[in-house]
């Protein structure tokens, strides 16, 4: 059963993480927190140790969300090579999607806490680390299952594929404008087609 502390954490992550995400670490105020949920400075200090806690809490309750919502997409398909795909087809959506959480998490917050603070940007740094693994791990499994060339070094197209995603996310949210995501996509699946597909 939840206690009423969890609940009053889980309520405060909910209202917070979209303004943290959006308006980055600085620039969030205890008293833009304690407007946005209506709680007190005291409600708030007895769930969360600081504000550099509560932000540090925020960013892994979105991304959290995030990457079961990646989780769930990629479950359409058992083929590894089908799943690489899946991602493309969830990154097509992302705008839209990234837009209620107040951006893409891994960019603002990864932009917002280099220099910083440290704490949050290692956090940041473990969410790419562990993106780039799930994906090292597909391609690793369909060199196993005969669907992805054994030629292919499976970290380094990872650590690629991430990059462009990342990429084109940056100059969507930049310039307002989907065709950067969309372009990034169809490019990608190209080079699945060609480079990785048997």
């Amino acid at each position: 059963m939840t206690t009423k502390a969890e609940l009053t954490s889980q309520y405060i992550l909910e209202i917070v993480a979209p303004i943290f995400n959006k308006n980055g670490y600085a620039a969030t105020s205890l008293s833009d927190v304690t407007k946005a949920t209506g709680l007190t400075k005291g409600a708030i200090y007895g769930n969360f140790k600081n504000k550099e806690d509560l932000a540090i809490a925020s960013f892994v309750f979105t991304v959290k969300n995030m990457l079961k919502r990646i989780g769930e997409h990629l479950s359409n398909s058992d083929s590894p090579i089908k799943k690489l795909y899946l991602i493309t087809d969830f990154y097509r959506n992302y705008y839209d999607y990234s837009k209620k959480l107040g951006g893409c998490p891994v960019i603002n917050i990864g932009v917002d806490a280099n220099n910083q603070n440290s704490l949050l940007l290692q956090k940041v740094r473990q969410v790419i680390e562990r993106i780039q693994d799930q994906v090292t791990t597909i391609i690793e499994e369909g060199i196993e299952a005969g669907e992805i060339s054994s030629e292919i070094n499976a970290l380094y197209f990872a650590r690629r594929l991430d990059t462009m995603i990342q990429g084109a996310i940056f100059m969507t949210y930049t310039m307002d404008d989907d065709f950067y995501i969309q372009d990034t996509m169809d490019l990608i699946d190209r080079m699945i087609d060609k480079e990785l597909k048997i």
